[in-house]
């Protein structure tokens, strides 16, 4: 099984950050997790991690120097549909000049809660009539969407 280990470090105030490392496949039946992940090789170079950043906004105690973590999560979705759009787009050798998508998210009227999400895809200019539907069909395919209809079991446990 393929893991990915994200490391989550608090940075004064509000900011968090979120360090994603990449993929792994640990080996054996025992394979360690967390902190007590597969490490590389010695005398080789740790593949590149990605630290992203996180802040609350001042109302809520933070500095508002970098999205929230739902910012964030908003915002995976809307440059998941775009990676598929563009993908559709490259593999049919099609400009994505204009290419474009806008996510409008809805709340409900109490609480914190997303209700609905409408990606307005603006298809690129000279984009083939034809191609229209597929193109929806494309942006449908988003990883990140998949993981909230079919989302994963969650667990905490101290270490």
């Amino acid at each position: 099984m393929t893991m990915k280990f994200i490391d989550v470090t608090f940075n004064g105030g509000m900011k968090i950050d979120a360090i994603l490392h990449p993929a792994v496949t640990p080996t054996g039946a025992d394979a360690p997790t967390g902190q007590d992940a597969p490490q590389p090789a010695p005398g080789t170079a740790a593949p590149a991690s990605t630290v992203i950043r996180t802040d609350q906004p001042v109302k809520d105690g933070g500095e508002g120097t970098a999205p929230t973590p739902f910012d964030l999560f908003l915002a995976s979705l809307a440059t998941c549909a775009g990676v598929y759009a563009q993908r559709f787009c490259e593999a049919r050798k099609i400009s994505t000049e204009g290419l474009g998508i806008r996510v409008g998210c809805e709340f409900a009227p109490k609480g914190f809660q997303v209700t609905r999400m409408t990606f307005v895809v603006t298809p690129p200019l000279g984009f083939p009539h034809q191609y229209r539907d597929a193109l929806v069909r494309a942006v449908e395919l988003c990883t990140v969407k998949k993981h909230i209809m079919t989302p994963p079991a969650f667990e905490v446990v101290l270490a």
